[in-house]
């Protein structure tokens, strides 16, 4: 029988965040599934204790991965157009933990979802699994539909060399914040073939904004030429859901939220816009935060 699990990253920073979105996963995914946190940097104290007092909970450890991706992100960032600039000095190091998320494809799970620690769970994994056994990429958001000069890759120089037209590029667009795959994609062989392609080729220049790992995923993803499914572009109107916590409408049906159009179950709710303040509450207040109590009424925490 495969393996199942699920990743996020995260560090003390986003400590109320993690703490949520455990206890969401705990009473609506499953509270037997495995879960690895990924550390975003050395700053995991707090997390640490936590993961101590949850038995399915892990933390991530395998320091050759996620020293594999930091310098593969390193590397093709270090060739970026904004990086040859006459104003570049040095490569930043603010966001690259983000990139750290990459080290999902060499964990122990041979399928896994993966959550950003800025999210809260809401529904079973199964039918996500169910599609891995067909499809190696499993996506459920809207980036489809950004308009020209906000995708994550540049629509008219990806079809200017012949690899996919616009639609078929803009069909495969997909965030970084949740997603469901396999182990052992973007194994060394494979990675450093798609480098060359970066590098030498000059495909990095496909990629609009630099050090941005959702993007450069965009170009991981296209170029791997792996099959993928979006629900979001899904022939079933009732897998075609919202997911931003601060932009679409929800419903609360007996303590369970809906897509307000069609009372369709999501899949995740995702504070994107939120800062790790705005989770930021005291040991006793934990039972409810303050962004929570505006938007989401379903968990415990």
């Amino acid at each position: 029988m495969q393996s199942r699990g699920i990743y996020t990253l995260a560090n003390d920073r986003v400590y109320d965040q993690l703490i949520a979105l455990l206890n969401s996963i705990e009473a609506n995914v499953d509270s037997d599934i495995p879960v690895l946190v990924i550390p975003f940097d050395q700053h995991i104290k707090k997390i640490v204790q936590e993961i101590d007092s949850r038995p399915n909970v892990n933390l991530f450890q395998n320091g050759y991965s996620i020293q594999r991706w930091e310098k593969f992100a390193q590397q093709i960032w270090a060739v970026h157009p904004i990086a040859q600039s006459k104003w570049f000095t040095t490569l930043p190091t603010k966001n690259i933990g983000l990139h750290r998320k990459f080290a999902t494809f060499d964990g122990p799970f041979d399928q896994f979802v993966f959550y950003d620690a800025d999210s809260l769970a809401m529904k079973p994994l199964d039918d996500i699994f169910e599609k891995l056994n067909t499809y190696d990429f499993v996506f459920n958001d809207w980036e489809h539909q950004k308009p020209v000069g906000k995708t994550a890759l540049d629509l008219a120089l990806v079809s200017q060399t012949g690899c996919c037209d616009e639609i078929q590029v803009r069909t495969k667009l997909h965030c970084s914040s949740f997603f469901g795959s396999k182990r052992e994609i973007f194994a060394e062989r494979e990675l450093f073939v798609l480098q060359q392609r970066l590098i030498e080729q000059q495909e990095v220049s496909w990629i609009p904004r630099w050090w941005d790992d959702a993007f450069l995923f965009n170009y991981l993803t296209l170029r791997s030429d792996r099959p993928q499914f979006n629900f979001t572009l899904s022939s079933d109107v009732q897998e075609r859901t919202g997911n931003c916590a601060d932009a679409d409408p929800f419903i609360n049906i007996n303590n369970v939220l809906y897509n307000e159009q069609g009372l369709k179950p999501i899949h995740r709710l995702h504070y994107m816009n939120y800062s790790s303040e705005d989770f930021a509450v005291s040991a006793e207040e934990r039972t409810l935060t303050s962004v929570t109590k505006r938007f989401f009424c379903t968990i415990v925490f």
